[in-house]
């Protein structure tokens, strides 16, 4: 019931002119929701008005047509509603859209006729093959049925439509009704199609072939599960809107909204055209219908810049009458609608043609409405690449475009020392939530710091592969001197728990003086888990793709957090990236960034297991191998018994060149060695196995080489992919 602006909010306006400024500090967002803003900024605003051509604005070779007239009679209808009664419809959902209903019901005027289908896995038709006309008793007995309505069964869609469409024909058909009335089916589902034909575009061909652009079909989704992309196509192809309503929002107000937004159509069938010599690039210029409430909007390029006018020509049909308006709008109105030294209105850019942008924003929407509608796949990626290169050039942001932000008093680049050093600080730190996926409940900016304990379990570096076994209170480490571009396999137990683990190395110099040719880092860590659905992760010093059926970019250099019902990704920024699959299984991703690297270094990756509990028994790859497996180091070399050694002999063992591992019935002459992980935090002691793992690892270091970053190897030496 507030109508005052929210704060930060800056009205500046003149007679002819209006800017809307909203900008609010930290502090004053809180203010509005405890977690900042997550939501649409809504102006809502009239203009003077009257029954005329409309407003037009013209400014330097483009032009904008504002249609919206008010005080017509009202056009009858002829509405259909068809409402999902399945069994997802339970509780809630269905109680909000009956309440709605009462109060639709109750807005029909006089002159309208209206009929219910409601629909599960069986059709319920309220009134069969008829439309009955808005009478009290009518009313009434429409009211009893919605209140009776139960939700049981799957969902039919398809026979739903066609039997909404098939009444609704034969209604217009068989009766004398109104030339002038105004026919729409209003369908309203929560879910996907489950029953009958449940292939979309088997769906939307039929109800296509079905309405024969006589009416229009206005779709409404309820819930998370709905398939938004199908009831959005429906409605673009047959003249209507759609709506998506979130299932823990006050739905039974939201479809009253919509339901006044198209409760009141004025007039119908309106053309609006201009001479063909004097404009090109018209928008969309003819309109089914045009509802109490809304407006119409035209825009387009002058083609003739010598004229001083436009000529306008607006018909439609009215409940009574067809109306002509006619006019001749002046060309030259640069006093008028040049926003240029007004106080307040300007936006410091130098580009205050706010007309061209309407032109591009509307030719943008209908590249997009149109490659939605579009089944040829070329015709698609053409369409794409317009929008994108019309939203590129006018800085709008698109399914294909990317808004890049940056925020007050934060360094855009990192800090500027020789050294980026990765910190396990701050890892699982929940910072920021992402649209599209659910932020962990609870989580505020600024909370405490948190600290996941980490594993020595790790490769890293050149690189260091490093294996703990906390029940022989002793670590193994080993390295692995692979060559550019391989693909190592490091974990790898997809049949099981559906997790595999594969890292690529960049090649790199070698140090003067050093015994090795090259180098090589992990540049790629790719985590790819198919329980209890797919997705992956790609992840690079710079970004991270997370695909779980839809893709998203996040950058490294972002602190972020995305959760989806099996996986949680946490990035702190220029640090650190943690990955948690089901709760049971975690690792965690070191990013090493030089801001100047000397020729032998890379920006690269360091792995490390967190939690392997989730992980079988059976898991493998250079470091799954180890997860459940306990290695014994032999008394070889004090010539005793060859027993295996106690607590109090390691330190003799230390100082001797050369001991013994017993790995799986293999015996690996190991030496003593310290390495240190974390980035140089943290130093361990480890019985370092050399010639690339020999006689430690199963196999040989060529048998854990993947085809391609997505290969999820089932088995020990076998390659397939996710």
């Amino acid at each position: 019931g507030d109508v005052s602006p929210p704060p930060s909010t800056v009205i500046g306006h003149t007679k002819t002119l209006a800017k809307v400024t909203f900008n609010p500090s930290v502090v004053e967002q809180t203010k509005i929701a405890r977690n900042g803003i997550l939501g649409d900024f809504i102006i809502r605003y009239d203009v003077n008005r009257e029954l005329s051509v409309g407003d037009v604005q013209i400014l330097n070779g483009y032009f904008v047509h504002y249609f919206a007239p008010t005080d017509l009679p009202p056009l009858p209808k002829n509405v259909v509603f068809v409402l999902d009664s399945s069994a997802s419809m339970v509780g809630t959902k269905l109680k909000q859209t009956k309440e709605a209903l009462f109060t639709i019901l109750q807005d029909l005027r006089p002159e309208d006729h209206f009929n219910i289908i409601g629909f599960s896995n069986r059709i319920k038709v309220w009134q069969q093959d008829r439309l009955v006309p808005v009478t009290p008793n009518n009313i009434r007995d429409a009211k009893k049925y919605i209140h009776n309505m139960s939700p049981t069964g799957g969902t039919n869609i398809n026979e739903a439509l066609q039997t909404g469409a098939k009444l609704l024909n034969d209604y217009i058909a068989q009766n004398d009704i109104d030339a002038r009335s105004v026919s729409l089916i209003i369908f309203l589902t929560d879910g996907r199609p489950t029953v009958g034909e449940t292939q979309s575009s088997k769906i939307l061909s039929n109800t296509k072939e079905a309405i024969q652009d006589k009416f229009c079909l206005f779709t409404i989704g309820i819930g998370n599960d709905v398939d938004h992309k199908l009831l959005e196509r429906m409605a673009l192809e047959n003249c209507g809107m759609t709506r998506l309503f979130q299932e823990d929002e006050d739905a039974a107000s939201h479809l009253k909204g919509f339901y006044d937004e198209i409760g009141t159509p004025l007039l119908s069938d309106i053309r609006v055209d201009y001479p063909e010599d004097d404009v090109e690039q018209v928008t969309q210029n003819f309109f089914p219908n045009y509802f109490n409430g809304s407006e119409i909007i035209i825009a387009g390029k002058l083609i003739n810049r010598t004229s001083d006018k436009l000529h306008v020509e607006v018909t439609a049909s009215n409940s009574k009458k067809y109306i002509l308006l006619k006019t001749d709008v002046a060309v030259d109105l640069l006093s008028r609608n040049d926003i240029r030294g007004v106080p307040g209105l300007e936006d410091g850019r130098g580009d205050n043609n706010y007309i061209e942008r309407a032109w591009s924003y509307l030719t943008i929407k209908e590249l997009l409405n149109s490659r939605l509608k579009s089944d040829d796949s070329q015709e698609k990626d053409s369409l794409m690449e317009k929008a994108k290169s019309m939203a590129l050039a006018y800085n709008f942001v698109t399914p294909f475009t990317v808004l890049k932000m940056k925020e007050a008093g934060l360094h855009s680049e990192p800090p500027q020392e020789e050294f980026v050093s990765p910190s396990t600080d701050g890892i699982g730190e929940k910072v920021q939530s992402l649209q599209g996926h659910r932020a962990p409940p609870g989580i505020r900016r600024g909370q405490e710091k948190q600290r996941i304990k980490i594993s020595k379990t790790s490769a890293d570096g050149d690189p260091h592969f490093v294996i703990d076994f906390p029940s022989s209170k002793f670590s193994v480490c080993f390295n692995i001197d692979g060559e550019p571009g391989d693909i190592l396999r490091l974990v790898s137990d997809h049949k099981e728990s559906g997790v595999t683990v594969n890292g690529q190395l960049i090649g790199a110099p070698a140090p003067p003086n050093g015994h090795k040719k090259h180098r090589t880092y992990f540049s790629t860590i790719t985590i790819l888990n198919n329980k209890p659905e797919r997705s992956y992760l790609e992840i690079t010093p710079k970004r991270v793709i997370l695909d779980d059926g839809e893709r998203l970019v996040l950058s490294c250099g972002r602190s972020a957090v995305v959760r989806s019902r099996s996986l949680e990704v946490s990035i702190s920024a220029y640090s650190n990236i943690t990955v948690t699959i089901r709760d049971s299984i975690s690792f965690v991703i070191l990013i090493h960034h030089y801001k100047k690297p000397a020729p032998y270094q890379r920006n690269h990756l360091g792995f490390y297991i967190s939690n392997s509990k989730g992980l079988s028994s059976d898991s493998h790859g250079l470091l799954g191998q180890f997860l459940n497996h306990e290695v014994k180091l032999l008394q070889e070399s004090l010539n005793t018994s060859g027993g295996e050694v106690g607590q109090k002999q390691m330190e003799e063992l230390k100082a001797n060149p050369t001991n013994t591992l017993k790995v799986k019935g293999r015996l690996v002459p190991v030496v003593w060695k310290q390495r240190r992980i974390y980035n140089g935090q943290q130093e361990v002691d480890c019985w370092f196995a050399k010639n690339n793992a020999d006689k430690l690892i199963d196999g040989s270091y060529k048998d854990y080489l993947a085809s391609h970053p997505f290969d999820t190897g089932t088995s020990f030496g076998t390659i397939s992919s996710l």
